[in-house]
């Protein structure tokens, strides 16, 4: 296959899935940008995205990887670069979220939330920067952590294990490809209640959003705001924002 060369491309990790990842990707779209769609298990949802993006004009493909398998995600970068000649954005939104309490959590239990969440955001991060770093234009990448890793709440432990890897992360990388590449950045957005988990009970919902400064709960669009700020603003690097309603200090 011949790659072909839009302006700009970006792939954003769980974006199958009517959530944030999604919201993500159609906001970078509507910005212009040729769309990689990447899934694990939602093939449907994901090919749906990429025919209502493809009828307003935007260039999407859908592509399956397990982000906790490197073979994996050496792939969906190569078949990115295959099809499209360049990354420009990497938004990492895959991520698995389940509860249970501390004394039932098993070592099988994190290591597999650590693997996709932890893991899975170093391995494309990883992927992203080496072809970014050999772009003269470098990239953005934003990887997604979570607000509560600084004010965890109960039964979600191997999540917050996981997830509280991310604002290290994301600072490590900001420094290791700005000095391969300076126009490599790197940062990181700290979602609050933007869509919580279906499985979530209503008063643990209430309870969130009322935890928050502005007393309701965000959007994923709010979270696709926040991305398209990071990866167009070339003066910020190394930043953990908070998208939270003011919840990282109510």
């Amino acid at each position: 296959m011949q790659p072909t060369s839009p302006t700009k491309v970006a792939l954003v990790t769980g974006s199958g899935r009517r959530r944030v990842g999604n919201a993500v990707a159609v906001a970078l779209a509507e910005r212009g940008y040729a769309i990689v769609l990447h899934y694990h298990r939602s093939a449907d949802e994901a090919q749906q995205t990429v025919r209502e993006l493809e009828a307003r004009g935007a260039r999407a493909v859908a592509l399956r990887a397990d982000v906790a398998e490197e073979g994996d995600v050496q792939r969906l970068f190569a078949e990115t670069l295959a099809r499209f000649g360049r990354l420009d954005a990497l938004v990492t939104a895959a991520a698995v979220w389940e509860s249970r309490p501390l004394a039932e959590v098993t070592a099988a239990e994190v290591q597999r939330q650590f693997a996709v969440n932890a893991l899975g955001t170093f391995l494309c991060c990883r992927e992203a920067g080496r072809i970014m770093v050999a772009q003269s234009e470098g990239g953005a990448i934003v990887t997604i952590g979570d607000w509560a890793c600084r004010r965890p709440y109960r039964h979600y432990a191997a999540y917050f294990i996981s997830k509280g890897t991310i604002p290290t992360m994301t600072r490590m990388l900001a420094v290791e490809l700005a000095a391969e590449n300076p126009r490599v950045r790197v940062n990181c957005i700290l979602p609050g209640p933007v869509m919580p988990p279906a499985d979530l009970s209503q008063a643990e919902v209430q309870g969130a959003i009322a935890g928050t400064l502005l007393k309701r709960p965000g959007t994923p669009q709010n979270i696709a705001q926040a991305a398209l700020f990071l990866i167009e603003n070339d003066y910020v690097t190394g930043v953990c924002l908070p998208v939270d309603g003011g919840r990282t200090i109510g």
